[in-house]
């Protein structure tokens, strides 16, 4: 039976990537957006144009209020989908903050946490009944849990605790066969902080210059890491940080 994904923060940047690379890996696709509804759509079909089916549904993930009302609709697309369970939950939408230690605000601390702490915590809670056993959890992190760089200490802080959650949700559901990981990108050139690294050449150079393969990362380094680690071959990986940095300060 063909697989179903839901990716949040599919409409853009590494969710928009994943959710394509799914489809190409021949599963279906719950894609949400935040915002930008034209930006989802046009994946939706870039997605059909495949060969592919794919909904998209917006979802703010730092609004735990609003889980159960998006809960219904995840189960409305699996009835038009033809389904009762959906396989693999990526938890991918989020937001950058630099700022450093002493200039950083308890409301950015907070939206940080609200959205990938909470979100992440309390978005997959709400979906667990309709996750399928033997199913699939993966959480996006940072290779800023493993090195330091200023600017990024709540950022970072909020990341390390995505990484603890998910060894316990790999412990607690592994009775239904359900494995949890961790992708942990380095530094992207996406539209993250602004397009920062993307469109920044001292910060571009300054990344690249830390990293063993010699550039910063692209999209298409992440999404098919992603969906690669969602087929059949690694139903044995669970509880794993697996960092995808090209081999980002070694």
């Amino acid at each position: 039976m063909t697989t179903l994904s839901i990716v949040t923060g599919g409409s853009r940047g590494l969710g928009r990537n994943t959710a394509l690379s799914i489809a190409r890996h021949g599963g279906d696709v719950i894609l949400t957006y935040r915002s930008r509804a034209d930006e989802a759509q046009a994946v939706v079909g870039e997605i059909e144009a495949m060969g592919r089916r794919a909904v998209a549904l917006q979802l703010d993930t730092g609004d735990v209020s609003g889980f159960g009302a998006f809960a219904e609709q995840v189960c409305d697309a699996l009835t038009a989908l033809g389904r009762d369970r959906f396989d693999h939950l990526v938890n991918n939408a989020g937001h950058g903050e630099m700022a450093g230690f002493a200039e950083t605000t308890e409301a950015q601390f907070d939206l940080l946490f609200n959205v990938h702490v909470k979100g992440v915590y309390f978005l997959t809670q709400a979906l667990l009944p309709m996750l399928a056993d033997g199913g699939r959890i993966v959480n996006f992190s940072s290779g800023l849990t493993r090195v330091s760089y200023p600017g990024f200490s709540a950022y970072s802080a909020a990341k390390g605790a995505v990484e603890i959650m998910t060894l316990y949700m790999a412990k607690e559901l592994g009775g239904r066969g359900i494995t949890a990981n961790v992708v942990a990108p380095g530094a992207i050139a996406t539209d993250f902080l602004g397009g920062a690294v993307r469109d920044t050449p001292a910060y571009n150079d300054a990344f690249a210059a830390m990293i063993a393969l010699g550039r910063v990362g692209l999209p298409d380094d992440i999404g098919p890491a992603v969906a690669s680690l969602l087929g059949p071959d690694n139903r044995w990986i669970t509880a794993q940080r697996i960092e995808v940095s090209g081999g980002q300060n070694i």
